[in-house]
């Protein structure tokens, strides 16, 4: 079963090594890399290969069985 989580960005965008980070997927940038070159990201349903892809308030991310809604 997925983990749904709310997560609010402050600001216009988040890039996605950022907040991969920021939720605790990641412990570290090179971490960060490592998960978004193994295509274990989508972004609304689609795998998010550009790391510091723009990610805006309403975007839909998962890892695994997380699942981060942008507000």
């Amino acid at each position: 079963m997925a983990n749904k989580n709310i997560f609010k960005v402050d600001g216009e965008y988040i890039e996605l090594m950022a907040l991969l980070k920021a939720v605790g997927i990641a412990q570290t940038g090179g971490h960060a890399k490592i998960i978004v070159d193994e295509g274990n990201v989508l972004r609304n349903g689609e795998v998010e290969l550009r790391r510091r892809a723009k990610c805006r308030k309403g975007d839909e991310i998962q890892v695994n069985q997380d699942i981060f809604t942008l507000m």
